[in-house]
């Protein structure tokens, strides 16, 4: 992949590897960043912030680039369903979950999105499994057992209800990435995006009120909550969903889609490094599997041994 990158204009290929860096790190930071944030702010209130913010900034850059911001009521509908799946509860209830689980541990359980859209397809589209899939799916399932299974989080306060929230939330993401398959959204990606941060982050603000969070001032925040707040929108938000955008028009899917295997491993690995996070042998073992099993959900390539293994049944079938 970095040979192929490299073969392009050297302006270019610099912009791609910096956005590449960008989906892999930026988006891996966000559930350290996000942890940070939330032990001192309420969860809902955090998101919304970053949403509202985020796609704020977005219209004023739009505007500032000469994009044009229409939408058309079928658009806005759909934005507002998109927001909510994807950032009002996809988002939101992964940060409150976040009191109560690791942040390592949380990307990891994220990371299983494919597992789940692979099933989704296959039960509401009619969507045929390949068999490597399959493979994929039953690794998946493995991994998910290894992780979930472990003692050290039965001791913790309110880790199961976490760990079934974040669950929700990658059922959330899923569906919401079914549904802006087919719908009529708005055609600009930047300004896709700059809508359904803005309407999911303003029914995270209403979220928020109804449950009866109290909103702290920024004045309040320390100094740690700032700058993450700051990152979640800048990067998280802003940096990474544009590069993400730009890297599907300029390079293959699957290749885009490797940031799953990337983003957790960046998250656990920051997690352990600046809270001290755990991290045991068995959550390295399902996280081994895990991500083994959305390669294999991933790729369109056939593994040797499976290649090898089908020649010889072809071989054997033509003797008999």
């Amino acid at each position: 992949m970095i040979k192929n990158i490299f073969k392009a204009k050297p302006s270019t290929a610099i912009i791609i590897v910096l956005a590449f860096f960008s989906i892999y790190v930026f988006w891996g930071s966000t559930y350290l960043m996000n942890k940070v944030a939330v032990s001192e702010l309420p969860p809902l209130m955090l998101a919304a912030i970053r949403f509202i913010t985020a796609g704020t900034l977005i219209f004023i850059i739009a505007r500032l680039l000469g994009l044009p911001l229409t939408i058309t009521k079928p658009q806005i509908k759909n934005c507002i369903i998109a927001g909510f799946l994807f950032l009002t509860y996809g988002n939101g209830v992964i940060v409150w979950a976040l009191k109560f689980v690791d942040s390592g541990f949380a990307a990891l359980e994220a990371s299983t999105q494919p597992l789940i859209i692979l099933l989704l397809m296959r039960f509401f589209q009619g969507k045929k499994i390949r068999t490597m899939s399959v493979v994929g799916i039953v690794l998946g399932f493995i991994g998910i057992y290894l992780l979930v299974s472990q003692q050290q989080l039965s001791t913790q306060e309110g880790s199961t209800l976490g760990i079934i929230m974040i669950f929700t939330c990658i059922l959330s993401w899923s569906v919401g990435s079914l549904f802006v398959a087919k719908a009529d959204l708005p055609p600009n990606y930047f300004i896709n995006t700059g809508y359904q941060m803005l309407f999911g982050g303003i029914m995270l603000a209403i979220s928020s009120f109804i449950v009866g969070e109290t909103w702290i001032s920024p004045l309040n925040w320390s100094g740690k909550v700032q700058a993450s707040i700051i990152g979640l929108i800048l990067f998280g938000s802003i940096a990474a969903f544009t590069s993400f955008n730009y890297l599907l028009k300029v390079v293959s899917t699957e290749k885009v889609a490797t940031s799953a295997y990337v983003n957790p491993i960046i998250a656990m690995l920051l997690g352990w490094y600046f809270l001290q996070e755990q991290i045991t042998l068995q959550s390295v073992i399902a996280a081994v599997i895990l991500l083994t099993g959305v390669y294999f959900i991933n790729t369109k390539k056939k593994v040797l041994i499976f290649s090898r293994f089908s020649g010889r049944m072809g071989r054997m079938l033509d003797d008999t």
